[in-house]
């Protein structure tokens, strides 16, 4: 996602910006240039805190009038779906605690239908900045004094799963009355282009006005910034799991572990703001209920193998994606697996796979695994084209299950700015993998059942019908 500004310059606008009387002179052309007014300008932001004001004050205005973009962030929150439904917001608001302390939410949001209203209040983080614990159990406090939903939190941190907090020591009950909620500035990015670009906003007044906000985001000046770094500890882990001297209890081992989480989910919202789908990364039950054990199992790949896993589902797709990062071997590789189609024979099975990926460019490596086949048939994709057979091994038993993948160098930076970087070199595997293969694989639907025609003279004779 890039910047929208658009600067006009004058040997390609000058003629344009004639029609209305600018660039005009007695002895001909002039030298003009002009940047294109905007709703919500970043010129004059001094500071972290500017930033962080104009942010809050932006978001909540378009959630204000845009009603698609607010139901989309806020119903699943327990605000009212209803289209007609009234969004209001504030900004700097101001409560006073029974014990005479004075705290100041960045925002309040109002969503009211009927006899229904959801209140939350808003805290913002822009650039780095993390939020605070403390100020975070001020506004829960707030928030059940005055009989609030929520607390909504907003910065560039990314939440490990969803329902789960980025702020150690939040400790909130899932029965409280109060919740506290966390969206990223990536998330939101993402929420937004869905709305503007892939949905559509009916209103041309709203859609442009959703635009003015995307554009804000995505400018590096708003402090809403991407997933872009590995952490400092990167380098020295990367390095480590490929010489195999990785110690589980090393702290740098768990903050890339907990890194390579975050990038997971924000691939996921990348490629889900890319085709306008919910993109979902898919985790475990048993991961979901303790994030402990989440990330004990990544620590104990890393070390044992040197490799990090990470699993997408796109919806109506044919399979999930399984995203492996193999440090020791400095590669990525994106893979899916699902069952061949049962109505026809070996050849005719794998032919049927190779004909949806025959526009596919770069290598792709096709395993084919027959019945209770431990070890699959490896064949390229390129070979598989020109005899099928290849994929049937010397038994030529046929395949009852497929696992496509591609791999790519992983990339060694631990920032996206500076490349070749990891991340940049994941996210590419990713969208490479789905725009070139996923997106083309269709699973073959079994055939419907057959009506069985008896003549009259099989009826007569049918001991059933005869008694």
């Amino acid at each position: 996602m890039q910047p929208a500004d658009r600067v006009c310059t004058c040997s390609a606008t000058v003629s344009r910006l004639r029609l209305f009387g600018i660039g005009e002179a007695p002895g001909g052309s002039v030298e003009f240039s002009a940047q294109q007014a905007r709703l919500i300008p970043v010129a004059g932001m001094s500071g972290s805190r500017d930033a962080e004001a104009r942010a809050a004050s932006a978001l909540l205005a378009v959630l204000s009038i845009v009603r698609p973009f607010s139901k989309a962030l806020l119903t699943p929150l327990g605000a009212t779906g209803g289209a007609k439904a009234t969004v209001e917001a504030f900004t700097e608001v101001s409560f006073d605690l029974p014990d005479g302390r004075t705290v100041r939410p960045d925002g309040l949001v109002s969503v009211s239908f009927g006899r229904r209203n959801f209140v939350a209040l808003i805290e913002v983080k822009t650039g780095e900045a993390k939020l605070d614990l403390e100020q975070i159990n001020a506004y829960v406090e707030i928030a059940r004094l005055h009989d609030y939903d929520c607390v909504v939190t907003v910065s560039n941190e990314i939440a490990p799963s969803p329902g789960v907090h980025p702020t150690d020591g939040l400790r909130i009950r899932s029965n409280s009355r109060v919740q506290v909620h966390h969206m990223s500035w990536s998330m939101i990015l993402a929420e937004a282009v869905k709305e503007h670009t892939h949905r559509g906003v009916d209103d041309p007044e709203q859609a442009w006005i959703l635009g003015e906000l995307i554009r804000y985001l995505e400018h590096p000046n708003s402090g809403a910034l991407e997933f872009a770094d590995m952490g400092a500890n990167w380098t020295a882990v990367r390095d480590s799991a490929r010489e195999g001297t990785l110690d589980r209890r090393d702290g740098a081992v768990i903050e890339v572990c907990q890194r390579w989480d975050q990038l997971i989910r924000f691939a996921a919202l990348r490629l889900g703001a890319e085709i306008g789908s919910d993109v979902q990364e898919v985790i475990p039950k048993a991961h979901r209920a303790d994030r402990q054990h989440r990330n004990r199992v990544f620590v104990e790949s890393l070390c044992d193998d040197g490799t990090l896993m990470g699993t997408l589902r796109v919806p109506d797709t044919i399979a999930d994606m399984v995203v492996i990062a193999d440090l020791k071997a400095r590669l990525v590789t994106v893979s899916s697996t699902f069952d061949a189609p049962r109505d026809r024979g070996g050849r005719a099975r794998i032919s049927w796979l190779t004909r949806q990926l025959r526009d596919t460019e770069g290598s792709l490596i096709i395993e084919t695994y027959a019945r209770g086949a431990r070890v699959p048939v490896v064949s390229t994709l390129e070979c598989l084209l020109e005899d099928p057979r290849l994929g049937l091994g010397e038994e030529r038993k046929e395949p009852v299950r497929f696992r496509v993948l591609r791999r790519s160098e992983m990339g060694q930076g631990r920032r996206s700015a500076r490349k070749p970087g990891f991340i940049d070199a994941l996210l590419d595997a990713v969208n490479i993998f789905y725009g070139d293969v996923l997106q083309n694989l269709r699973a073959v639907l079994p055939p419907a059942p057959r009506l069985e025609r008896r003549t009259d003279a099989e009826i007569e004779n049918d001991p059933v019908v005869a008694s």
